[in-house]
């Protein structure tokens, strides 16, 4: 199931992810004790030409696997949010309004001490369902992924399916149709795991080797289960909170 992550990531695969929470350092005793996470790194300075780089570093066996940043507004969601790779994050936004979503953070270049690392933005889908876009620099992203404490998935949970299966097939063909296609993100309806009235979202899916006894794990360190577990075909999953809020799903291969 492990698999190490290439240098670089075609346009419209997942390539990085991160949490924006109240308290970084509660989220790194969460993650780190629930996935084996470690935080060798402090947050980067910013660079003279670019934004302050306010996230922590989470690290599985030596390779970057997740971000954790601080919340600079406590009116932002407490949520995890998925990266998608583009080598052009200006295009391809203009791609996303073209196609019907919409801009929340314009591309932002980040930098640190040893230069620069990438330009992110957030969008929206039609629905609005909350994406993000990473144009690499100095960070390709997954250092590691596809094992256990790592990502695995993401699935956008969607009421009108058409309409984002459009959007999303006009804006990452390659990435879902193409011939080396391997995406790392499927769609289902949202009435199908959450009550009719939750919005449409990306939940990242992370991998354990064991669901119950991830559960478990989670209880004892302050969160709770919020969909027990279920087969999907791509696993078996249980959606949990942190002890924070924010929303996650653990994933047994």
């Amino acid at each position: 199931m492990a698999e190490n992550a290439p240098a670089a990531f075609p346009e419209g695969v997942p390539c990085w992810v991160d949490a924006q929470l109240p308290d970084v350092e509660a989220g790194k005793r969460f993650y780190g004790e629930l996935f084996g996470w470690t935080f060798p790194r402090p947050a980067e300075p910013a660079g003279p030409e670019a934004a302050a780089l306010p996230m922590v570093l989470a690290e599985r066996d030596g390779a970057p696997v997740a971000g954790l940043t601080p919340k600079t507004d406590g009116r932002m969601p407490t949520v995890w949010t998925v990266y998608f790779a583009t080598p052009d994050v200006r295009a391809l936004c203009r791609r996303v309004t073209a196609a019907g979503g919409g801009i929340i953070t314009a591309p932002t270049g980040l930098a640190g001490p040893s230069g620069p690392l990438g330009s992110a933005a957030l969008v929206t889908d039609p629905e609005g369902a909350v994406l993000g876009l990473w144009q690499a620099d100095g960070h390709a992203g997954f250092g590691r992924r596809h094992a256990r404490g790592t990502f695995c998935w993401a699935e956008l949970y969607a009421r009108d399916t058409a309409t984002v299966d459009r959007f999303y097939g006009t804006l990452f063909h390659d990435a879902l149709f193409g011939p080396d296609a391997t995406p790392d993100f499927g769609r289902v309806p949202v009435t199908g795991v959450f009550p009719a009235e939750m919005p449409p979202h990306f939940l990242v899916h992370f991998g354990v080797g064991d669901c119950e006894e991830a559960l478990r794990s989670v209880g004892r360190l302050g969160g709770r289960v919020q969909v027990p577990p279920f087969e999907a075909s791509y696993g078996r999953v249980a959606v949990v909170t942190d002890n924070q809020g924010a929303s996650f799903a653990v994933l047994e291969r």
